[in-house]
């Protein structure tokens, strides 16, 4: 069994560190048979040296022979470490064995017992004990020792130094197969660790990093709260200031009128005044309206008609100066109960929505606004025929500071969404595309409701 590799990513993303960067490109297992070619390389090289420069020079031509089957062996090796694979590594025994009768091979026809080619048998462990698990090790240490054991009956003993090497050769390879082995599972349990260690930090980053996403849109959110907020308070004061300033010189223009109408006139004038007097009545419902929509908001939840909400939002649209050459059609469901709503936060909605149809329509377009039950729910479906609204937006449409018109702040869609959500409700863009857009609403209606009833 090999040890398989890991990749250790311990983070992503712009701003890495140095050693972020280092260890997210990181294969472990790649870079243990990396070193496993080196050892075979340096041993080859080692080999050719011993033999050609060092060595008596006896056997020179088989010696050089035994070590090109290794330098092809080591090639093959490198070929498959360079495609992140193994050679041979479904038969590490055989490997193992191969090994043990190469080194058994060059110690043979170099000086037997005492070859260096003997500490070769301790390079091929380290390998080993890299490479593979403790088990397929030590029974590498199995085969190395009889094959070393095993020069004995090729070359008699002739020497104190060669009974010396028999006796320890033996121990040697013990202790160097089990510190290699400790050493190797010491290095794999690490990489284990740090692999789990590396996984918790990623999920630790990955909260940090939605806990950040939703302060940021929850403090995003309620600085767009106040900035409606302030902008609906600065309206308020705007239009009572208007309504004061207007209101009393149409009052006494009113009671001129009707004072003149009182007196002994032509029918003509009496007729001009009557005009006048029904202009100025008009003036005056305008400026209640406006008045109307800029006092202080209520909160409380009363029994609304929502017909009757939306016909309050229409009343104000009238005056936006882009309804001039486009039409509003209503239609409505019947028999829909009242229901327990904030009249006030809900004409907000509707005006919000009818004002942004209006400016997606060009001139001579047309706003429908339709209502129908669904089960529990009321439907309105508020649809224009303009352009739609940009793909790429569409899906942050309800987001703080989204929009599509030039002067626009970007907060209507995202209050309307908080008040209907507040509400019970939800808003949804349903459709949009080049030949028009539609939100919809969706209130949630029971005929057994309870509470004050909204005036009419």
């Amino acid at each position: 069994m090999i040890f398989p590799s890991h990749r250790f990513r311990l983070s992503s993303g712009p701003g890495m560190s140095v050693a972020e960067q280092y260890f997210d490109d990181f294969d472990w297992g790649l870079a243990t048979q990396a070193i496993t070619v080196r050892i075979r390389w340096f041993g080859i090289c080692i080999g050719y040296v011993l033999v050609n420069l060092i060595g008596q020079g006896h056997n020179r031509g088989i010696l050089n022979a035994i070590l090109l089957l290794g330098a092809v062996y080591a090639l093959l090796d490198t070929i498959w470490s360079m495609r992140g694979k193994v050679f041979l590594s479904d038969w590490p025994l055989f490997i193992s064995f191969m090994e043990s009768l190469f080194i058994g091979l060059l110690c043979h026809f170099d000086d037997g017992l005492l070859s260096a080619f003997r500490f070769y048998y301790f390079l091929s462990l380290l390998v080993c004990a890299i490479r593979y698990t403790p088990h397929i090790t030590w029974m590498t240490f199995g085969l190395h020792t009889i094959s070393y054991v095993t020069l004995i009956l090729t070359r008699p003993i002739a020497s104190r130094d060669e009974i010396s090497a028999l006796i320890l050769m033996p121990i040697f390879l013990g202790w160097v197969t089990w510190a290699c082995v400790s050493l190797a599972e010491l290095l794999k349990w690490a990489s284990v660790r740090l692999r789990d260690l590396n996984g918790k930090l990623q999920q630790n980053q990955a909260l940090l990093e939605h806990r950040i996403g939703d302060r940021t849109r929850q403090l995003q959110e309620s600085q767009a709260m106040i900035v409606q907020q302030e902008k609906q308070a600065a309206f308020g004061l705007l239009a009572a200031g208007i309504a004061h300033e207007v209101g009393n010189p149409l009052a006494a223009i009113s009671s001129l009128v009707q004072l003149l109408n009182r007196r002994n006139i032509e029918s003509e004038t009496r007729e001009k005044l009557s005009l006048v007097d029904d202009q100025l009545r008009r003036i005056q419902r305008t400026l209640r309206e406006l008045v109307d929509f800029s006092r202080p908001a209520v909160y409380a939840k009363t029994r609304c008609n929502p017909h009757g909400i939306i016909d309050a939002a229409l009343n104000i649209a009238k005056y936006y100066k882009r309804k001039k050459g486009k039409q509003i059609i209503t239609n409505y469901a019947e028999n829909v109960p009242l229901m327990m709503l904030v009249h006030d936060q809900l004409v907000q909605v509707f005006l919000n929505l009818v004002l942004n149809a209006m400016d997606a329509t060009e001139e001579g377009g047309t706003i429908h606004i339709q209502t129908s039950r669904e089960e529990q729910w009321l439907r309105i479906d508020v649809r224009d025929d303009g352009q739609g609204i940009p793909e790429e937006l569409r899906h942050r449409i309800f987001q703080p500071y989204v929009t599509t018109k030039e002067t626009g702040t970007g907060l209507g869609l995202f209050v309307s969404r908080n008040i209907v959500e507040q509400n019970g409700g939800r808003i949804e863009l349903t459709q949009s595309s080049p030949q028009g857009t539609t939100f919809t609403v969706y209130l949630q209606c029971s005929e057994d409701v309870s509470g004050p009833v909204e005036p009419q």
